[in-house]
């Protein structure tokens, strides 16, 4: 498959190169590396997928003001991509608890968790602030015996998480194939197969009742599916949202939620991802 090579040199570094691969992943990026520059960020996509002026939209129109980025594109050789991206993957230890890394990695003998995540460039390895933020969330709360959807699931890692607290039943739902795919081998790898993973939306969700969802996927996704959410949680049930900055979207997510019949409880920022917790009324 032909990829090509998004170069973007961000100013300054931090936090930002977390929210730009954030939105150059949702652009159809689909792995990233570090340059030799500390600014820089190599960005990589399959070049049927490219679209200029979504990267554009991205680099050039952005709308923050405390940073600048500088951008170029080129056609890479052939390669194993995915072998190149799991050299670069290392593993994540959250909140002392719950450690998460790749087959081919040693084992944590202290974690309390340990979940083995094969690096498929799936969104949610624990590396991102979001899915960090809401695996602290899954490890605060005592989800034994209550029904979980995890919706935007990625690679599977919260709700594997959740099953091995204790959570069932258990459901997985992420509308790309690619991470559908991944979410069925990372069940495998963790001896896991009551944990049900699917493909595809909020669309597809009927009457089935959850007394914990959780939804990392990003803002104009939330915001549109939030009275789905509702709809398909126990009364008191529990609602845990990221995918959204600070400011004005987590207003706009309180907003939304307090509209739907849902109280808010209480939220994270983390390199300023936000991880916001609600209670159905």
């Amino acid at each position: 498959m032909k990829y090509l090579e998004i170069k973007l040199v961000i100013t300054p570094s931090d936090p930002w190169k977390e929210i730009f691969t954030s939105m150059m992943a949702d652009a159809g990026c689909d792995s990233f590396m570090d340059g030799e520059g500390e600014d820089d960020l190599l960005c990589y996509i399959p070049k049927k997928d490219y679209d200029e002026s979504a990267i554009k939209e991205i680099v050039e129109d952005h709308g923050f003001s405390d940073v600048k980025v500088a951008w170029s594109v080129q056609e890479m050789p052939d390669k194993d991509w995915n072998a190149e991206w799991e050299a670069n993957y290392t593993p994540v230890m959250i909140a002392d608890r719950c450690y998460v890394r790749a087959p081919f990695h040693p084992a944590c003998q202290d974690a309390e968790y340990e979940i083995i995540i094969e690096p498929k460039m799936s969104f949610g390895t624990a590396k991102h602030a979001t899915t960090y933020q809401m695996a602290e969330y899954v490890l605060e709360t005592d989800v034994k015996g209550k029904a979980l959807l995890d919706m935007g699931a990625g690679t599977g890692v919260l709700a594997i998480l959740a099953h091995m607290r204790g959570a069932n039943p258990v459901t997985a739902i992420d509308i790309d194939e690619w991470a559908y795919r991944n979410g069925l081998e990372n069940v495998e790898h963790n001896h896991c197969p009551e944990v049900k993973v699917l493909l595809g939306d909020a669309s597809i969700l009927g009457d089935e009742k959850y007394d914990i969802i959780l939804a990392n996927i990003n803002r104009n996704i939330l915001l549109n599916d939030i009275p789905t959410y509702v709809g398909c949680l126990n009364e008191h049930g529990l609602l845990f949202m990221s995918g959204f900055y600070d400011g004005k979207d987590l207003e706009a997510i309180k907003e939304c939620c307090e509209k739907n019949g849902m109280q808010y409880v209480s939220h994270k920022v983390k390199d300023q991802w936000v991880a916001a917790k609600f209670c159905k009324a």
